[in-house]
């Protein structure tokens, strides 16, 4: 599937796997503290893949609410001036603005001026997310390269290959090594 929308958006063709984004004032987010930072290679030439542990969320609803309570931890916990990540995927199937397109985040460090940054709501430490989550994060690249946010040449690391930590999880790691553009 991601190797077919690859070869649609080189074509143009993305218009019909563009995913659904839920605006930051759709899910209601906090104002950034400081006016976000725009990265320093844009377009992204990498794309960093998380996972958020705790509960997975299967409806807008409990989507946009973990969503919340992660901008809050960031924030609040962390004195981040905004939720950490560009991009976080519910297994509702949608994708939730963070930071957007461009924008600094605070997920990967060393990574954060000149990757997007994509979190799947959930533990996929001993299971996979779903379908519709799955296909949200290749059709939210892939529709990221057909707009000029990412490189087409760019290249998909796991969190856990940039930093010492057990992101995103082994259920997903392993999956995102089978996807076109994973870097060693």
């Amino acid at each position: 599937m991601a190797n077919l929308l690859l070869f649609l958006c080189a074509f143009g063709a993305v218009a019909a796997y563009a995913p659904r984004i839920i605006s930051r004032s759709e899910w209601g987010a906090r104002s950034s503290w400081k006016p976000p930072q725009t990265l320093e290679e844009n377009p992204a030439p990498n794309v960093i893949i998380h996972h958020s542990t705790g509960p997975s969320c299967e409806n807008e609803h409990s989507c946009k609410s973990r969503v919340k309570s992660f901008q809050n931890y960031h924030m609040d916990t962390n004195r981040w001036n905004d939720i950490g990540y560009n991009f976080l995927v519910g297994e509702d199937g949608n994708v939730y603005e963070g930071r957007g397109w461009g924008k600094v985040g605070a997920h990967a460090p060393g990574y954060n001026t000149r990757s997007i940054g994509i979190c799947v709501i959930g533990n996929y430490e001993s299971r996979l997310p779903n379908r519709a989550a799955l296909e949200a994060v290749q059709n939210l690249i892939a529709f990221g390269a057909s707009k000029g946010y990412i490189t087409y040449d760019y290249a998909l690391r796991g969190h856990r290959q940039v930093t010492a930590t057990l992101c995103p999880g082994n259920a997903l790691y392993n999956e995102i090594t089978t996807w076109g553009h994973y870097t060693h």
